[in-house]
């Protein structure tokens, strides 16, 4: 049957089907702990293939399953059925009426991409879930989401004024509000509705808990208040169980004139939840917790860790009150008058402010990354979603919170804590290993235990994340069986033959079916080139992927360049890390792990190392992607262009033995075609020409001119490593290097060295790289033992001795080698800081426009980027992501395209706005791609300082 139901839809979708077993694998999960695999994925390109699709799956009788971003964490967007990913084309804001307030959108608009759109105009959309760099209106209307400013906006159902929608029969109906009496006359299932409203009124006031974070169930309260029938509000948080979305007309809200936070910080956690009724009077927008769990990972975080310098001390939890207002005076206001309560009360140990958008933005970032810090913790006891969901009564959240962690403790385990302190709606989450039996049983007895203490304070299990398959089996137990029965009425008004996401809601399998990490669960074992032990072995560093799929944010930061610009799930880290566990589970053949599959979705990943930082659990695709293709080369093959890149640096130093010759031979037309056709270096890049006198040759020449040898440092010692293209095709960095480190009292030396082993690295060389390691560190050792640096220009070379080296070879050597290891703007940063760097800069008046290379931004951050600019020049830094360059990537052919339209997103347009800024640029590949795309020959940092000397 799949294979008639995979034509028929092939006939009638002009989007795109895919049935393939690797596509249905990469859509058998979302950001919980469940796994199922689908019947197949349809990506509609219009409204009519909404239709098209859901008339094929009517005529098969197959389930349907609508899809946003995946991320979903109670399981409700897996399931057995012909997934429907709105995500890819069904994402346009089509409407805006500012005056009457309301945006007319598609289901696939994420929530960040509406508040852009909307930002120019004064207006935002209410509801704003910690994902809203990847969440979609449709998800969000199915799951009913809410996030950190519910207290002002309340539930994506309060927002949500008409739908379209199509029924499991094919039918379209915009759905809006109508007054009862209307709706009962009417009949169909407009009439069906009212009968089942009518009949169990006086028990949806019983049993609906009174309070605003409720999301579980069907909402037949919505239908009791006001002689208001909307289906509508049944539609929002029925997780696509009752009719698939195709547009939505939502409120949309003032965006607030100012804001404010205030992080109060608490040396007892139970003391920072009772905090909230001090502040609650003082009306604030938001007030989350973040407990000393989340602080420490985020401590060890690469990009998180730069975040948190609002943290004072080791608080054992922190609440982020924010307040809005017309004006900083009204907001201080407000903050001293708090601040003034909690001290009376004394509440709170420190009490830090931010009133500049970007230290606001930090701190965010930092609540927001919670979920997937603790979802990266390491080790098989993750703190997983099941009962990380429930809403009492603000007033009793202490008590609850109380008796909740009793009920964690005598298990025998643990949890994170985070959450919307300001509603009652705390996410907790136990420490659990799905993989162990004994800790599935707790997962399922603690369940039991909390549902119970949930009904006890007449709350809800979700006050936001939903049913799913994580606590939908408990609706009966939590409405009873009365309202549990109207729920399944609802079901078959809407969808008669219960096929739309079947067993969400009602009729649900039980919670420890379909694990996505069950007691069976077993990966295969790989002998790996890089050493995998701090990732605790190469199954662990894949399976760091949660799901949560930050990956997927299209408008900051540098993860993931090539999914901001296919929108395909497999060009992310998280489609990658899924597509590698499953060959590791057994789920695809164990051959696919050298096979064209898995090198197709890994082909255009940058190895930016973006998401070694930005990804919340720090999962390292560039380190998987070098295992991959060491691997996939043995099984295969080198194939000539990997060989030539991998071997930049030999190739080279020949081609410097006659630069004018070379010159000639990489601009002539006839082997530029050639190499287009037979070797696949595309023939619109320009290659990199090699100067009549190389670096080394430079610094040889002037030491024995001086007749000195190398300059004594009064302010230290320093090896410069001297990377392929500082040598043979740009000395002028390095000339500009040794001349400021000179000028400022250092002693410069070059030592004896091969190349880096980047090239190598990046293109499965993982042995030819290793060589070059093991060469570098006993080169390099003897100088880091008498007391010098190794300060770099390129930052994918010097920062491979200290990400790949330790992976490559053993030994204290090539620790020490790594510690003493610097890119340039960082060590003349670092040394100011020391009191060494004593070197004086002319003030410019022309601003630096700085973009700071992938590997720089992961591993340092950008900050000695700015800051060693900053001792000369104004400076702005451009959040413009991954130039698109990545090396090799950008010359080769069939990379072309995605490299520059990567790069077109916000680089050059940001390049192009400033035309009378510098451009400064610390990576080779970088300045070749502004060059090439814009005409602007950016500098390298050490160009732009010697120019201020």
């Amino acid at each position: 049957m799949n294979d008639d139901l995979y034509q028929a839809l092939k006939k009638r979708v002009t989007g795109e089907v895919r049935f393939d077993r690797a596509s249905r694998l990469m859509y058998s999960t979302d950001a919980s702990i469940y796994e199922i695999e689908p019947i197949g994925v349809v990506l509609p390109k219009s409204h009519e293939d909404v239709f098209a699709a859901m008339e094929v799956a009517r005529d098969f009788k197959v389930p349907v399953l609508p899809r946003g971003g995946g991320t979903s964490l109670a399981g409700q967007t897996v399931g057995n059925a012909v997934v429907l990913d709105m995500s890819k084309y069904l994402n346009r804001v089509l409407e805006v009426n500012t005056e009457e307030r309301w945006a007319r959108v598609e289901p696939g608009v994420v929530q960040e991409q509406i508040n852009l759109h909307l930002r120019p105009m004064g207006f935002l959309f209410g509801p704003d879930t910690s994902t809203a760099n990847r969440a979609t209106l449709g998800g969000m209307m199915g799951n009913n989401s809410a996030g950190s400013h519910s207290i002002i906006y309340g539930k994506t159902i309060d927002h949500v004024l008409e739908m379209d929608v199509v029924f499991s029969s094919g039918e379209g109906r915009t759905l809006r509000e109508m007054k009862l009496e209307e709706a009962a006359l009417r009949g169909g299932l407009e009439g069906r509705i009212a009968d089942i409203v009518r009949a169990n009124r006086a028990e949806i006031d019983r049993r609906f808990p009174k309070i605003m974070r409720r999301v579980s169930g069907y909402n037949l309260d919505e239908f009791v208040r006001n002689g208001k029938f909307n289906l509508v509000k049944l539609m929002v948080g029925s997780e696509g169980t009752l009719a698939t979305v195709r547009q939505a007309k939502v409120r949309i809200e003032p965006r607030p004139p100012a804001t404010a936070l205030c992080v109060v910080h608490f040396s007892d956690i139970v003391e920072s939840i009772r905090a909230s009724d001090i502040i609650l009077p003082f009306k604030p927008a938001a007030i989350e917790l973040i407990d000393d769990m989340i602080i420490k990972l985020g401590r060890s975080s690469l990009e998180i860790s730069r975040l948190m310098g609002f943290i004072e001390g080791n608080p054992a939890a922190v609440l982020l009150v924010e307040f809005y207002g017309e004006n900083e005076a009204e907001l201080r206001s407000k903050l001293d008058e708090m601040e003034a309560a909690l001290k009376r009360n004394k509440s709170g140990y420190a009490y830090v402010r931010a009133f500049d958008p970007a230290e606001q933005n930090n701190m965010w970032k930092v609540r927001k990354a919670g979920l997937g810090l603790l979802l990266g913790m390491k080790g098989e006891r993750k703190p997983i979603a099941f009962v990380e969901d429930c809403a009492v009564e603000p007033s009793k959240l202490p008590e609850f919170f109380v008796r909740f962690r009793d009920v964690i403790h005598k298990y025998n385990t643990s949890a994170g804590y985070y959450g919307h302190a300001s509603v009652g709606c705390l996410h907790i989450r136990p420490l659990i290993n799905t993989k162990d039996a004994r800790d599935i049983q707790v997962m399922k007895n603690m369940t039991d235990e909390i549902a119970d203490l949930v009904v006890e304070f007449g709350g809800g299990m979700s006050g936001e994340h939903g049913d799913g398959l994580a606590r939908s089996h408990l609706n009966e137990k939590l409405f009873g069986s009365q309202l549990y029965k109207a729920f399944r009425d609802v079901k078959s008004a809407f969808d008669p033959e219960h096929r739309m996401n079947p067993g969400k809601i009602v009729n649900a399998p039980p919670m420890t079916e379909n694990l996505r990490y069950g007691t069976e669960y077993r990966t295969l074992g790989i002998n790996t080139h890089y050493d995998f032990s701090r990732e605790g072995g190469l199954a662990t560093a894949i399976e760091l992927c949660n799901g949560a799929g930050v990956c997927r944010k299209k408008n900051e930061g540098t993860m993931c360049p090539s999914y901001m610009v296919t929108m395909e799930d497999k060009h992310s880290t998280r489609g990658r890390a899924n597509l590698m566990r499953e060959i590791l589970s057994g789920k695809l053949p164990a051959l696919e792990f050298t096979g064209e599959g898995l090198y197709d979705a890994l082909d255009l990943c940058l190895e930016c190392k973006g998401c070694k930082a930005e990804c919340p659990s720090n999962v390292d695709m560039a380190k998987l992607k070098y295992e991959f293709l060491a691997h996939y080369n043995e099984a295969n093959g080198t194939p000539l262009r990997s060989r030539m890149f991998a071997n930049i640096h030999l190739l080279s130093q020949l081609a410097s033995a006659w630069p004018s010759m070379a010159n000639w031979t990489l601009t002539n037309p006839t082997l530029r075609r050639t190499l287009d056709r037979f070797v696949g270096i595309d023939a619109r890049r320009k290659l990199p020409l090699f100067a009549s006198q190389t670096f080394e040759s430079w610094f040889a020449k002037r030491n024995k001119s001086s007749g000195s040898g190398a300059k004594s440092g009064t302010s230290g010692k320093v090896v410069l490593f001297h990377d392929t293209f500082i040598n043979y095709n740009y000395p002028d960095i390095g000339k500009a290097a040794t001349q400021l480190l000179e000028a400022a009292g250092y002693e410069v030396r070059l030592a004896e060295r091969k190349c880096c082993g980047r090239p190598m690295i990046s293109k499965g060389l993982a042995e030819s790289a290793r060589e070059n390691a093991d060469f570098n560190v006993r080169q390099l050792h003897p100088f880091v033992e008498n007391g010098y640096s190794i300060v770099g220009c390129e930052p994918s070379c010097i920062l491979t001795f200290r990400d790949e080296y330790p992976d490559l070879v053993k030994g204290h050597q090539v620790a020490d080698v790594a510690k003493a290891s610097f890119l340039l703007e960082e060590f003349i940063v670092k040394e100011k800081q020391a009191g060494r760097w004593k070197l004086e800069f002319k003030r410019q008046q022309v601003k630096a426009l700085l973009h700071g290379h992938c590997h720089e931004k992961a591993l340092i951050g950008s900050r000695y980027l700015k800051e060693a600019l900053a001792l000369a020049y104004p400076v702005e830094e451009v959040d413009s992501g991954c130039c698109g360059m990545a090396g090799s990537f950008g010359y080769e052919k069939e990379h072309y395209d995605v490299s520059i339209a990567i790069g077109r997103r916000r680089l050059f347009p940001a390049v192009e706005k400033n035309p009378e800024a510098i451009v400064v640029a610390p990576g080779i590949s970088c300045r070749q791609q502004v060059e090439h795309a814009t005409g602007r020959r950016p500098l390298h940092p050490a160009e732009a300082l010697v120019k201020a000397l």
